[in-house]
């Protein structure tokens, strides 16, 4: 992480606000095009939410990749933009947005750092974004512990009594996925009526019928911890069931996914056209009205916008050219092709074979 205070600023074509699937692809697209970039994401690592939140579940609708999990896509994006060396400022926040009197952009972060750009693309998802969390002081206690509001390492939970509690996809994705990985899973939510895709509730029942898990409707009101060895301990979930029966349930782990609290943060003050919480943005560009900003991934809105990382990907690609222009004015940026061109090979320090092509 890249945590240090310096204020000489750092001189780069591009600054990408956040570290995402689409912000790693927005590096390797204005490297084609011969600009180099810095990422700047609060994170403590690349990947975004879904590498936060969903690290090992299976991606099913990148180009040329049947089944791909977060962590994955993440590496082959890592790998992908390397070649054009970007730099990478993880646990900075972007505080600060300023144009500059010769017409370039001074980017700064909540740590100090400075940044001299020639445009800035905003790719930060929605924004920044914290799990919705147990109001416990136990739960506070046993955070990172027993408690927990992503899974870094599945591995951890298996042949554990697990509390998984939620309504939404995540919630019912993980309680289905450690149901063959623990001793015990229960799910637990306020409702019977989830949030979550129809077959996934269906398939969370089915799994309850056949004793593979349980589903318990209710809220959480307490935990009981204790020590095990010299640490904190689970030891049950209490849940105040829809008799209003505090029922104990006996847990090593309880994994909260409760959803997020997205919010764009220093970004909605830097005058940009906003949106229910969205930059609005030209769909030939992908600029935001501000010229020299640009936003794509699901930062951004327009006509017909899909949060998808594939529509992502398009978004850097027109982005990035947009990006060149604007810093050329008057010169024609051609259209290349990595197969062909010479130019985007010495970008990419590669040496092609072509004789097979015909």
């Amino acid at each position: 992480m890249d945590g240090g205070h310096d204020a000489r600023p750092i001189v780069t074509d591009a600054v990408i606000i956040g570290a995402g699937p689409v912000g790693l692809f927005q590096v390797f697209e204005l490297g084609l095009l011969g600009l180099g970039a810095h990422v700047i994401d609060a994170m403590p690592q690349a990947g975004g939410q879904c590498a936060e939140l969903y690290p090992d579940k299976p991606i099913y609708d990148i180009p040329a990749l049947p089944r791909c999990g977060a962590r994955e896509l993440v590496e082959r994006l890592l790998e992908q933009a390397a070649p054009f060396a970007p730099g990478f400022h993880f646990g900075h926040v972007a505080s600060g947005l300023e144009r500059r009197p010769d017409g370039r952009w001074r980017v700064t972060t909540h740590h100090g750092r400075v940044f001299d750009a020639g445009v800035v693309v905003l790719a930060a998802g929605l924004g920044a974004f914290m799990p919705r969390t147990l109001d416990l002081d136990e739960a506070r206690r046993l955070e990172g512990v027993a408690v927990h509001y992503k899974v870094a390492d599945v591995r951890a939970f298996a042949g554990r009594e697990l509390v998984v509690a939620g309504g939404g996809d995540a919630a019912l994705d993980w309680a289905m996925e450690l149901a063959g990985l623990g001793a015990s899973v229960v799910l637990v939510h306020r409702s019977a009526k989830f949030r979550a895709a129809p077959a996934s509730v269906a398939r969370m029942h089915a799994l309850c019928d056949e004793a593979r898990m349980q589903f318990l409707e209710g809220d959480i009101v307490g935990l009981d911890a204790g020590v095990e060895g010299d640490r904190d301990a689970l030891r049950a979930v209490r849940v105040r069931t829809r008799s209003g029966v505090v029922q104990r349930v006996g847990a090593d782990h309880l994994l909260v996914f409760w959803g997020l609290h997205p919010a764009l943060g220093p970004i909605a003050a830097w005058g940009l056209d906003l949106e229910k919480n969205q930059v609005v943005v030209d769909t030939a560009t992908f600029g935001t009205g501000v010229p020299g900003v640009y936003a794509v991934g699901d930062i951004n809105t327009y006509p017909g916008k899909k949060k998808l990382i594939l529509s992502g990907f398009h978004e850097a690609a027109l982005a990035a050219f947009a990006a060149k222009e604007y810093l050329s004015p008057g010169q024609k940026v051609p259209l290349q092709y990595t197969t062909t061109s010479p130019a985007m090979h010495r970008r990419l320090g590669v040496s092609p074979d072509l004789s097979d092509i015909g």
